[in-house]
């Protein structure tokens, strides 16, 4: 059933379809892994990276809803169901119990690595089909990269400590 009728044709439908559920099936995961590491960060640098999570839970929220819109604004149904999330994310695991601060950190820089590769992926691919999911998808990768650097930073800290 279509509710909405997009105003794209179908071939560039299919490829912004595919980049905006990628994306919010990353974007999700990444909320819950670092909310997971939030809530079991342990160490020295506990304060910081603790509150340092919250903004990347936040972020990640935030651009989900955009991306779930954009979604459904162009008659694709988004998919943020914990199944989907879990068969899909490029976000890595996060190992259970008490994370210590520098694990903590290695865990972020390599999640957010890999969805900012697939991000950049996604932005080539909507180049052509649609430019405003394409400005939508910069924008989020300019905010993971931005949390990247900072995680990256507080990753070289670790190392020379």
């Amino acid at each position: 059933m279509t509710v909405v009728k997009s105003s794209l044709p179908d071939d560039d439908l299919k490829v912004v379809g595919e980049a905006l559920q990628g994306t919010l099936v990353d974007v999700v995961d990444l909320s819950l892994v670092a909310k997971q590491v939030h809530w079991n960060v342990v160490g020295p640098r506990f304060r910081s990276i603790h509150l340092q999570l919250d903004e990347v839970v936040a972020t990640a929220r935030q651009h989900a809803d955009v991306v779930a819109e954009r979604a459904s604004a162009l008659g694709i149904t988004p998919d943020g169901r914990a199944a989907t999330v879990a068969s899909s994310s490029a976000v890595g695991k996060v190992p259970t119990g008490w994370i210590k601060d520098d694990d903590a950190v290695r865990i972020l820089v390599d999640g957010l690595g890999a969805v900012i590769r697939r991000m950049r992926e996604r932005i080539e691919a909507t180049d052509k089909p649609d430019p405003v999911t394409q400005d939508l998808l910069i924008a989020l990768t300019a905010d993971l990269e931005k949390h990247a650097w900072m995680f990256q930073a507080e990753s070289r800290q670790a190392e020379n400590a």
